[in-house]
């Protein structure tokens, strides 16, 4: 059992930046942020494969947020610039204990973060 540490959210301008973490207990695979806001279904914002090599994006949020890992870590990073107020919503850290490659869907990752707060103010 893997056990994912959010942390870095809080309250920001728009325009301003967050770097989200993702502490992870112990080896993992493909590695995902979603967001959820309120009222809203959990949606994909990035993954990144096992070696770090090969990143994806939601088109809402490529051009603006990076996703990186430290292996040696076992740490996920996710950078966010330019930050909008429709990007406010919890964020969560998710890893893959087989796939080498990440997915958009929720249902493909087998453990969650407990999730971290971000809020944009306009």
């Amino acid at each position: 059992q893997v056990q994912l540490v959010e942390s870095g959210g809080g309250l920001v301008q728009a325009g301003g930046s967050l770097r989200l973490s993702c502490a992870a207990s112990g080896r993992t695979y493909a590695m995902g942020w979603f967001r959820q806001a309120p009222g809203k279904q959990r949606e994909f914002v990035a993954g990144i494969s096992a070696s770090g090599g090969a990143r994806y994006y939601a088109d809402l949020v490529k051009g603006r947020f990076t996703i990186s890992r430290d292996n040696a870590k076992d740490t996920v990073y996710l950078q966010m610039n330019s930050l909008k107020p429709e990007d406010t919503a919890v964020y969560y850290c998710a890893a893959d204990a087989f796939q080498r490659v990440p997915g958009p869907s929720a249902a493909e990752y087998d453990y969650w973060g407990q999730g971290t707060q971000v809020t944009v103010s306009s």
